[in-house]
């Protein structure tokens, strides 16, 4: 499911660099790693939706395991995550944790790992790229939750629950001052528009109302949790 959820569709065979570094580390071919990602992709609802689902031949266990993700988002993206950077010996958590280890007991730290992983897992649908701003500096993005965590625990990671966004559109995103309508153009609360504003501003929020939200190659934003969030806007 990491791998699935870094790999547009297309992009998804034996040919793919990521897929044959994943199918050396498994002992396995490329071109079985390249079948397994088609089984899953026959289990997302996109796909089934556009007609370019994967092979009809999903495994039992394949189900079980996309039932799983859907059922419990938090859990089974931390877990995948923690798979995936230990079969690929990769350290970016452990690199985090060491620049704020002093600060921190055991106990954050675990938290702050886990929440890198969750944060890593959500944004790799996003190709580590601002949705609004195509901002692509890994330290500067967000997953910025539609629902917020504090209201509804089970879409924490919920990857339809959420946008990629830089660090200064995630906070307004969270205090309502900017939201998208229903075509996905962000629309700019006018107390970011009023007055003598910077032009920093003015450039960051003014002039890019109307942009439209680059959508994610895996899981698109739930468009009532969309309306949900336009109600408590500020206009």
């Amino acid at each position: 499911m990491s791998l699935y959820c870094r790999l547009p569709f297309g992009q998804c065979n034996s040919r793919n660099k990521l897929v044959n570094e994943v199918a050396s580390k498994m002992d396995r071919t490329a071109g079985s790693i390249s079948r397994k990602l088609g089984n899953i992709a026959s289990l997302d609802p996109r796909h089934q939706a556009r007609g370019v689902g994967g092979l009809p031949n999903s495994s039992k266990l394949d189900r079980k395991v996309w039932a799983e993700f859907q059922d419990n988002w938090s859990a089974m993206a931390e877990k995948s995550e923690a798979a995936f950077g230990a079969l690929m010996g990769e350290s970016g958590q452990e690199e985090y944790v060491t620049e704020v280890k002093h600060q921190l007991g055991p106990s954050e730290v675990e938290r702050v790992v886990k929440t890198r992983r969750l944060q890593t897992f959500f944004l790799a649908s996003y190709e580590n790229r601002c949705a609004l701003t195509g901002i692509a500096v890994r330290r500067l993005l967000v997953a910025s939750h539609i629902i917020p965590w504090s209201e509804n625990e089970s879409r924490r990671a919920d990857p339809t629950n959420g946008l990629c966004l830089n660090a200064l559109h995630d906070k307004a995103f969270d205090r309502h001052l900017i939201t998208f309508d229903e075509d996905y153009r962000l629309m700019v609360s006018g107390i970011l528009k009023r007055g003598d504003i910077p032009e920093f501003q003015s450039s960051s929020f003014a002039e890019l109302e109307g942009t439209m939200l680059a959508l994610p190659h895996r899981f698109a934003p739930d468009f009532q949790a969309l309306e949900e969030h336009r109600k408590a806007f500020v206009g």
